[in-house]
């Protein structure tokens, strides 16, 4: 064997323990004026291309417009569409004068066929008017720190000013995929719903051909205009790992999102969080002045440029849990936060009894620690 070399690919010595891929990978070459793909999870930034730039954004704004609609609750009520508004062009759910609706089907309508008659009676039925709602829009854009993007119309067709960034469009789908109920609609290639003078069943059908071309697909919208081109937001799961991709301006985005999926995928990891230890939470009308907590739920989440080491905990409960307090009860909330930014809540649960006792019994246990405290503090 005296002379043998063993050669090593430079790519297997450039491996490390978090990363799954043996060989690096070329950037897929894309035709958008400015896409970003993120962690839905954690919000690390995968893959930018003009990631920050200010661009229209088309349809792609009823994201904001829906995940305001569906936080509003009363979703099932019936309510007679506003005239004015459903008279507006482009893209529509078919809302007439006299139609009868709830937010809910309104929801649908913006989220599914990218309805512009559907933005516009959400708009009225919220904020009393479309300027009132917009402004309801740039207020929750502020609130998620999405410093590129400004409302000026709650369906996405052109106003002076209108626009976001790449970057903020993906983190405003990862915010808004957080609501279990728009997850759900933007998921689905069609709904059934029942609306209309008087009502009557018909079908939706979802504009993103995203979801039935790319297996892992669960949304989010399309858009375009002459001005913002070819708008495409979506997000992915494989193995356990989610992505969100936002490509603007793309007269390619149905082959840009697959390639950016296929390239991103292998460069992310997933990871278990280290909950902390020793979680508490205070108890009133107890001989216990804590109890311990536990999650049932331990999150993984992909990684790209952060680590578990970069998550920040805080445990959110009342000031006191009232006795008694049975082992299993849900009895806080962890938080999970990433860069000042939550990502996740969780609930925490009692790990053990906190028997009730009598006022009589806490009266007793107060003033045997006050004489504790007299003894320490006089000496004896």
């Amino acid at each position: 064997m005296k002379g043998l070399v063993l050669i090593i690919p430079a790519a297997v010595l450039a491996m490390t323990a978090g990363q799954m891929n043996v060989y690096a990978q070329e950037e897929p070459e894309i035709s958008a004026k400015a896409a970003a793909v993120i962690s839905a999870d954690t919000y690390d930034v995968v893959y930018s291309h003009n990631s920050g730039e200010k661009l229209p954004m088309a349809s792609t704004t009823k994201i904001m417009s829906a995940l305001l609609c569906l936080e509003s609750g009363d979703l099932d009520e019936e309510f007679v569409v506003d005239s004015d508004a459903i008279h507006v062009e482009g893209s529509s759910m078919g809302l007439q004068e006299g139609d009868i609706v709830t937010k809910y089907a309104l929801s649908c309508g913006m989220l599914l066929p990218s309805g512009n008659d559907a933005a516009n009676a959400a708009a009225v039925r919220i904020g009393g008017s479309i300027e009132g709602f917009v402004g309801m829009m740039n207020s929750r854009a502020r609130e998620m720190g999405l410093s590129k993007t400004f409302f000026v119309t709650p369906s996405g067709l052109e106003g002076e000013g209108h626009g976001s960034s790449a970057y903020d469009m993906a983190v405003l789908a990862g915010e808004a995929l957080k609501n279990e109920m728009f997850r759900e609609i933007c998921s689905s290639t069609s709904i059934q719903l029942e609306y209309g003078n008087p009502p009557y069943k018909r079908w939706l059908k979802n504009t993103n051909k995203l979801l039935s071309l790319y297996s892992g697909t669960y949304g989010v919208k399309t858009g375009f205009t002459d001005e913002a081109g070819r708008c495409l937001v979506s997000a992915c799961e494989r193995d356990g790992k989610h992505l969100i991709c936002v490509t603007l301006n793309d007269r390619n985005d149905w082959n840009d999102h697959m390639a950016l999926y296929d390239y991103c995928f292998v460069e992310t990891h997933l990871q278990r969080l280290e909950l902390p230890e020793n979680m508490t939470a205070a108890v009133a009308g107890s001989d216990k002045e804590s109890i311990s907590l536990y999650a049932e739920e331990i999150p993984e989440m992909t990684f790209y440029s952060s680590s578990p080491e970069d998550i920040e905990y805080q445990v959110i409960a009342p000031p006191y849990t009232y006795a008694p307090v049975n082992k299993g009860d849900e009895a806080a909330e962890l938080s999970i936060i990433l860069g000042g930014r939550e990502l996740k809540r969780i609930k925490l649960y009692a790990a053990e009894d906190a028997e009730h006792i009598s006022k009589q019994e806490e009266q007793s246990l107060v003033s045997e620690l006050g004489k504790k405290l007299r003894r320490l503090f006089s000496g004896n």
